[in-house]
């Protein structure tokens, strides 16, 4: 009864098809069709995938033998993935789609010696920048391979390199480069309108800078690892590529600013991040160009982290956060708006947060059209930042009547939402209420709890 139940389940959307899986052809663990078969030291086939979880699971026998593995070895099995494909093909007409041909995974081994020759310090800049455009290569082809990646210790390789002291043009150009202006982030123009670069053509070092933090964003980071990479001289680079780099750069520093400061157990990182000149500016630059969904979303990520911790958000609205999130979230996706939105009612608790949303003109209209399109979670945000925005101003709350809330409001009360964001939607109601027309005292209200996702 077992093997039946197994079979069903696995097999399921060939058998709505009546279509038989020869029995060849199916993995002796999963019972399902192989997509990637390969050979065992015993001389026995299983699917790739299968196979290799249940060795990661500890099992160290053959599933169909029983005998003890002394090499795990997979070697892929072509003559059988071969026939399967056929088989595929010979069925298509039935609903059968042909299996692709699978990526191998890298040769560990190989790994380990282009790792060996990126990590090298005697070695030319120039091989070593090569070496780790392979290895990002290899970790753009498949997940197998940036298992083999980390496995083999790329991860302490690519964080010695950026801790490494910037040298040549790149050092010269911190020292250089202009203060930064609040208002033209991306730095001074020449004549002609043109955007000056003091470095058009990389140095070799900074070259193996920027690949290795492009490979590093594969990768997830621990506490430890963060503590390494938060020295100033790293996060005084990080903010000059997030002014001045090519737009990958600028979001692979992004990306790794994300990394830093994403650990609830290290919140002293946000400050020392947050107090390094031109990072703000930068992350609010990327928002404000948004040029493709992995900017935005290492960018808003970035912020909202940053934003968690109240010094960090005057940096923020000084850096233009708010004019940038607002005039830009009626085009986000769910995640991304859903977090914009508790970006902005975190901003709202400054003072000058609040100045910033009350003096802009689509404050209101933004948040009036939105509070119920998002989610549940958002819908508290953006209740919670009208409800700062309208308490500071009577003019607002006008507005905002004459944008719709009312009716917004009242379908809230009435919606499944969550209870704060209800409570929300109540206090809001009555303080609207209350200052129409000429009312202008409001009560106390809550202000939502903002939390990390």
């Amino acid at each position: 009864m077992g093997k039946h139940k197994a079979t069903t389940k696995l097999v399921s959307p060939l058998d709505c098809i009546t279509v038989q899986i020869p029995y060849h052809f199916r993995c002796p663990i999963s019972l399902d069709l192989m997509r990637d078969p390969v050979i065992l030291c015993t001389g026995q086939t299983y699917d790739r995938s299968s196979i290799e979880k249940w060795v990661a699971s500890g099992n160290t026998t053959c599933p169909v033998t029983m005998q003890s593995l002394e090499d795990f070895t997979l070697i892929p099995n072509h003559t059988l993935r071969r026939l399967i494909q056929e088989w595929c093909v010979a069925n298509s007409s039935k609903g059968i789609e042909r299996i692709p041909t699978p990526k191998q995974p890298a040769d560990p081994r190989m790994v380990r010696s282009v790792i060996q020759e990126a990590a090298s310090s005697s070695g030319s800049i120039s091989a070593r920048v090569n070496a780790l455009r392979t290895l990002r290569n290899l970790g753009k082809e498949c997940e197998k391979n940036k298992a083999i990646l980390a496995q083999e210790g790329i991860v302490a390789v690519l964080i010695g390199i950026i801790t490494s002291p910037v040298s040549g043009a790149a050092g010269e150009g911190e020292k250089m480069r202009d203060p930064i202006d609040p208002t033209n982030p991306t730095g001074p123009k020449d004549p002609d309108g043109l955007q000056a670069h003091s470095h058009t053509q990389l140095a070799s070092d900074d070259q193996l800078y920027e690949e290795a933090l492009g490979l590093l964003a594969f990768f997830s980071i621990n506490d430890g690892e963060r503590i390494a990479l938060a020295q100033p001289h790293v996060l005084e680079h990080l903010s000059f590529l997030l002014l001045r780099g090519s737009m990958e750069v600028r979001v692979n520093a992004a990306h790794l600013i994300e990394s830093l400061t994403a650990s609830d157990s290290l919140h002293e990182l946000r400050s020392v991040v947050g107090n390094t000149e031109g990072i703000l500016q930068g992350l609010v630059r990327i928002l404000r160009e948004n040029l493709y969904p992995r900017a935005l979303k290492v960018a808003i990520k970035s912020l909202l982290s940053l934003c968690f911790i109240k010094p960090n958000r005057d940096k923020a609205v000084s850096a233009g956060a708010v004019s940038a999130l607002i005039e830009g979230i009626v085009d986000y996706e769910k995640c991304e708006a859903e977090r914009a939105l508790a970006t902005i009612e975190l901003l709202c608790r400054t003072d000058s947060g609040c100045k910033a949303l009350c003096s802009h003109a689509l404050t209101v209209p933004v948040l009036v059209k939105i509070i119920l399109k998002v989610s549940g979670r958002a819908t508290e945000y953006a209740a919670g930042a009208l409800l700062v925005t309208c308490n500071a101003s009577e003019a607002l709350q006008k507005e905002a009547i004459q944008a719709g809330i009312l009716t917004q409001l009242l379908l809230l009360v009435q919606s499944d939402c969550t209870e704060r964001a209800k409570r929300k939607a109540q206090m809001l109601l009555k303080l609207l209420r209350n200052a129409w027309p000429d009312d202008s005292s409001s009560p106390g209200f809550g202000r939502t709890d903002v939390v990390p996702f």
